[in-house]
Parts: C-alpha cells; sequence; structure tokens
C-alpha cells in the first residue's frame, strides 16, 4: 500500500533546526527524521511513499536523488562510457515520489492535491515529524474490518507536567501525571479511502473541517496504540529522540520480523 507522508510545513516551533531545512529533514542519529518514518513503514512491507512537499522542498528532492550514491559502492570514470558506476546497491527497496504542494498549503489541501498519485487505492497517510512502534498490520486489518473511510492512530501522550490535586485551594496531592490522566489524540499513521478526498475543499487544514464532516458522517474509527509514540516539535524533543535512538534500543528502529 502506499504511504502518503506530510513533509511540507514550516516546522515553526524548531526553528533552530527549520530555518534551514524541511522539518522532516531534522536529523536524529545522523538520519532525517522522515527516514526513520520510512523505515518503520518499510519495515512492514509498504515500500512506495508520496511525500507532500513545499517549504525548502529542493532539499528532499536532492536528498533522494543522492540516497543511492550515498548508500552505495560508487566508481566515477571520468573517461568512459559510463562515468558512475553503482557496483553495490545496498539503499531500501523504495519508491519515492515527491510533490510540491505549495509553500503555505494546509495540510487538507496538500493531500487533495496528491490524489493523482494514489489514485483509487487505500493508502497510509501521516505526518512527518512523529515516530511511533504502532503495529501496522493489526492498524491496516483494523481498518479494512471496519469499513469506515478513515482510521487514525489514538494515542495518549506522556505529559511534562505534574498533576496537582485540590480541595478548595488545599493541595491535597502532588505527583507525576501519567498518561492515564491525559486524554486520546491523533497521532497520524492514518488509513485513508479514497472516498476521503471528496471531503476536502479548498485550502484547508485536515484535522478541521474534512475531519469535522468525516466525524459527522461517522466515517472516522480509532485504533488504540498504548506503545511508544513522540513528536519532534521542538528542540527539546529533538534532543529527547537522540538519547533515545543513542541507546541503541529505539522503540521505533526496526527489527527482524
Amino acid at each position: 500500500m502506499k504511504v502518503v507522508i506530510l513533509a511540507g510545513g514550516f516546522g515553526t516551533r524548531i526553528s533552530e533546526e527549520s530555518e534551514f531545512r524541511p522539518k522532516p529533514m531534522v536529523e536524529i542519529g545522523g538520519k532525517p527524521i522522515l527516514w526513520h518514518i520510512m523505515q518503520w513503514y518499510s519495515h512492514f512491507g509498504h515500500h512506495e511513499f508520496i511525500l507532500c512537499a513545499g517549504y525548502k522542498q529542493h532539499i528532499i528532492k536532492e536528498y533522494f536523488a543522492s540516497y543511492a550514491l550515498y548508500n552505495s559502492d560508487v566508481t566515477f570514470d571520468f573517461q568512459g562510457d559510463t562515468p558512475i558506476r553503482i557496483h553495490t546497491n545496498s539503499s531500501e527497496p523504495w519508491k519515492v515520489t515527491v510533490v510540491d504542494t505549495g509553500y503555505e498549503t494546509l495540510t487538507g489541501a496538500r493531500i487533495k492535491k496528491i490524489r493523482p498519485y494514489v489514485e483509487d487505492s487505500p493508502f497510509f497517510l501521516t505526518y512527518g515529524d512523529g515516530l511511533s512502534n504502532v503495529d501496522l498490520d493489526k492498524l491496516l486489518a483494523f481498518h479494512e474490518k471496519h469499513g469506515r473511510l478513515c482510521t487514525i492512530t489514538a494515542t495518549r501522550p506522556e505529559s511534562r507536567f505534574g498533576y496537582l490535586e485540590m480541595d478548595g485551594d488545599m493541595v491535597t496531592d502532588f505527583r507525576e501525571k501519567s498518561r492515564e490522566d491525559v486524554g486520546y489524540i491523533n497521532c497520524g499513521f492514518m488509513v485513508m479511502e479514497p472516498g476521503v478526498f471528496d471531503y476536502i475543499h479548498g485550502n484547508v487544514s485536515l484535522e478541521q473541517e474534512p475531519m469535522r464532516a468525516l466525524t459527522a458522517a461517522r466515517q472516522i474509527m480509532a485504533y488504540r496504540h498504548e506503545g511508544f509514540w513522540a513528536c519532534m516539535d521542538t528542540l527539546r524533543d529533538k534532543k529527547r529522540l537522540e538519547k533515545i535512538w543513542e541507546t541503541g534500543n529505539a522503540p521505533w528502529k526496526a527489527k527482524e520480523r
């Protein structure tokens, strides 16, 4: 199944990095977070990607244009008939389509613009800044079973703040807030049917009018994920993900199946 990744936003809350590159190209462990996301989908056998690019989209195109060269042994023969020869291609079996969906386009309109590339087939959809160990086989099976147009993955994020219990103005308990104290959010890792395109009109955010209309039509189901999920929204998030990756046991790191 094709995988659509939203990779065109500005990333204003991590401007220390996104000033120079698109947010999905900010690196974790020497690799763009986009690469980490693609590795997870590829681990489940999904190798065809459509990237909704926009801000500094040329950087994404240049990265994949040189990807095989960077990951292979290469001979440069400046006098031969074949000036560049790749010997051992150790790159992934990916097919990547980078679509320039516009500089200030909102997420819903970005998705509408890639319709010709997914044609009339269902597709995965996720954000270019979120990492997870969601079981994509189970997610897809859940989607196919309920028969609605859209499945979102719902998770409860970790809270950064402590939890106060109070009786009037008197503090009665102070503790770390657990995930059970936080409501579910849409963390991406969605599955969409082509019928979703009919709910997107104009330059709109997917999370606003289209999602509300789909909800009103009872066309969205939620797959609950209680495992790892993290969003690289700020420089603090990036540093945290770097530390997790350095342990060698990052939850989103694909392992042998």
